[in-house]
């Protein structure tokens, strides 16, 4: 026994399985098993190929739709400028606004490694300025020469 439901979204009422396969079979469908952990089963008279067709094209509408997003990277030096230090900013804030995570790098040069709290005020900073577009994901750490931070955009833009 199955209960049946018809191409319209009708119940047609619980039938033996051989009576709902007829059913289909008249109406030139396929009876497929929607819910098999159902007291009785449900099974539901449709054109599955027609079904599986739809299925794949909003799958593959889905995909297009989806954007992935990428690490975009902001390199910097400890002693840069107020403007060019705007500029960057500004880059990052572009990527933040097309949903981009963006990655904060700044390189010690030479004996610049012992003025680490430069670096750090200069993400802190930067921090300050994209608290509107970004959240922090990464906070701020020191991976050789290199200081990190990594924002990603946040959820209401």
């Amino acid at each position: 026994m199955v209960r049946v439901v018809g191409e319209d979204g009708s119940q047609l009422g619980v039938v033996p399985i051989s009576e709902a396969l007829g059913m289909a079979r008249a109406r030139e469908l396929d009876l497929v098993e929607v819910a098999p952990q159902a007291k009785p089963p449900v099974c539901r008279i449709m054109d599955y190929g027609r079904y599986k067709y739809e299925l794949s094209k909003r799958m593959r509408k889905a995909r297009q739709k989806a954007h992935q997003a990428q690490i975009k990277e902001v390199k910097m030096g400890v002693k840069i400028g107020d403007h060019d230090f705007m500029v960057k900013v500004n880059q990052a804030r572009g990527f933040l606004q097309k949903r981009d995570k963006v990655k904060f790098t700044i390189r010690f040069r030479g004996r610049e490694i012992q003025h680490r709290d430069l670096g750090d005020d200069l993400l802190r900073r930067v921090v300050q300025e994209l608290s509107q577009d970004a959240t922090v994901e990464v906070p701020i750490r020191l991976e050789g020469r290199f200081l990190m931070l990594l924002l990603t955009p946040k959820s209401g833009n």
